[in-house]
């Protein structure tokens, strides 16, 4: 056994750590099993980050609630916690002064700003005041996105933008820049 620990350590053939996956009932089961719901990644400012499974219509609360709840550094106030959670959607809770924190420019009534630094402001998270200060992005194209992805419980991709009306290929592409899931 330690002979076969030692190969495995020199020819550097470890397997990458695997990825649990919290309510997971598969292997009581006896084997692969595909369960009802949706999987969701609950990440940033939370006691237990993961990839959760969640019932189909969950909301984003009872998603952050799987995970243990928020952080004490947490800033619920920017995330949208009545959203209802779809399939593959990333859930980043950020700290308290994060959200408005990444750009330059961030203005202190506000909090508007983000993204001028070359730090991508998130998508999941961002305000219609800091969607503004994006090039080619007024206050009606800002408050479309807001309001397509409170609609739609969030975006689980950028490319998911093209959905909001106003966002085309090329517009798209300059916002994959600007911004981060």
């Amino acid at each position: 056994m330690v002979v076969l620990l030692g190969v495995r350590l020199l020819d550097g053939s470890s397997a990458p750590p695997s990825v649990r996956v919290s309510g997971s009932d598969a292997t009581k089961r006896g084997g692969p099993v595909r369960p009802a719901g949706v999987y969701v990644h609950v990440a940033g400012a939370v006691r237990r980050p993961g990839l959760y499974r969640v019932a189909d219509g969950t909301r984003v609360a009872a998603a952050l609630q799987r995970a243990g709840g928020p952080s004490a550094k947490a800033d619920v106030d920017v995330v949208n916690l009545a959203a209802t959670v779809q399939d593959g959607q990333q859930i980043v809770v950020p700290e308290r002064g994060a959200a408005s924190a990444g750009g330059a420019g961030v203005d202190s009534e506000t909090g508007a700003g983000g993204g001028a630094t070359g730090v991508p402001l998130s998508i999941g998270t961002a305000t219609v005041e800091q969607l503004e200060q994006l090039d080619g992005i007024g206050p009606t194209l800002a408050a479309r996105i807001v309001e397509h992805r409170q609609a739609k419980g969030g975006f689980s991709s950028l490319d998911q933008l093209a959905e909001v009306d106003g966002i085309g290929e090329q517009r798209l592409a300059a916002l994959k820049q600007a911004l981060s899931p």
